[in-house]
C-alpha cells in the first residue's frame, strides 16, 4: 500500500518493511558484537516497540532475556510532555547491562527518564536501540546507541507506532500526509 487512512488523518509510505528488515539486521549485528556476552536485559518499551523488539530479538536469535515496561508521553499527534509509568520493570537490574528497545526517538524526555531510572536501580551499563530516530526533533542530551534509521520530523505510524490506537499493524512506516 502506498496510502493509508486512520480516522481523520491520511498517511502515504515512508519506509518499507524490507528497509527495516535490513536495518535491524544491521542493529542486531552490532548489539550481538558490543553485549552479546554480557548476559543483557533487553526492554521492550510498549505498546509502540513490540513489533521492533519481535523483529530485532529474532535477528538477536538467541538465549537472550527480554522484558517490557510502558511508559506513556502521546496524545494524537502531540507529546503532552508528561511521562507517566504505566508497567514498570519487574526484573532486579542490579549488576545488569540493560538495552531499551524503542519504537522512536524524537525529543528523548522518555529514554532520558527512563535511562536515569534504571541506573539508579543498579543497571551497570543501559544502552539504547532504536528503530527510528528523529534527530532533528532531539530535545535532551541522549545519544541512542543503535539506531535502525534516521528521520525528518513527521508523524508517523506503522509497524508498531499508532494514531489513537490505529495502525500498529501496518508492516511498513508511513508519514502524514493530509487532513482528510
Amino acid at each position: 500500500m502506498r496510502r493509508i487512512q486512520l480516522k481523520d488523518k491520511a498517511f502515504k509510505l515512508l519506509i518499507s518493511e524490507s528497509e527495516i528488515e535490513a536495518a535491524v539486521a544491521v542493529m542486531a549485528s552490532q548489539i550481538k558484537e558490543d553485549v552479546g556476552d554480557k548476559n543483557p536485559l533487553f526492554v521492550a518499551i510498549l505498546n509502540g516497540g513490540f513489533m521492533f523488539a519481535s523483529d530485532l530479538m529474532r535477528a538477536l536469535d538467541g538465549a537472550y532475556e527480554i522484558t517490557f515496561a510502558r511508559y506513556s508521553s502521546y496524545r494524537g499527534t502531540d507529546s503532552t510532555g508528561v511521562i507517566n509509568e504505566i508497567m514498570p520493570v519487574q526484573e532486579d537490574l542490579t549488576g545488569r547491562t540493560v538495552v531499551l528497545i524503542e519504537d522512536v526517538i524524537d525529543t528523548g524526555f522518555t529514554m532520558d527518564l527512563v535511562m536515569k531510572k534504571f541506573k539508579a536501580e543498579g543497571a551497570v551499563d543501559v544502552r539504547l536501540a532504536t528503530m527510528l530516530f528523529k534527530p532533528d526533533a532531539l530535545k535532551c542530551k541522549i545519544t541512542p546507541d543503535y539506531v535502525g534509521l534516521s528521520i525528518p520530523i513527521e508523524f508517523i505510524v506503522g509497524h508498531g507506532l499508532d494514531y489513537d490506537g490505529l495502525g500498529r499493524g501496518y508492516r511498513d512506516i508511513y508519514k502524514i500526509e493530509e487532513e482528510a
